[in-house]
């Protein structure tokens, strides 16, 4: 069985997303930068676009599936 771009692109842009939000969020929960003083702007503004990431991903997943269910209807 082939695989579709679309649906693999989108699927493998919500797990980039997802790891770069992990990472983000553990910079921000970890205690000794807290405690520092850090500068802790980029890794907010770093988790807003991991989040428009991975709602841009998911409308890529969403509109495949309803492309596959549109030929899936034309075929049955």
């Amino acid at each position: 069985m082939s695989t579709i771009p679309a649906l693999q692109s989108g699927i493998s842009g919500i797990q980039s997303g997802m790891q770069s939000l992990n990472r983000n969020a553990a910079k921000i929960a970890d205690a000794n930068a807290i405690q520092s003083g850090a500068d802790l702007t980029e890794p907010l503004v770093n988790m807003l676009l991991d989040k428009q990431q991975i709602q841009a991903s998911a409308k890529v997943v969403e509109a495949s599936s309803n492309m596959i269910g549109s030929i899936l209807d034309i075929k049955a």
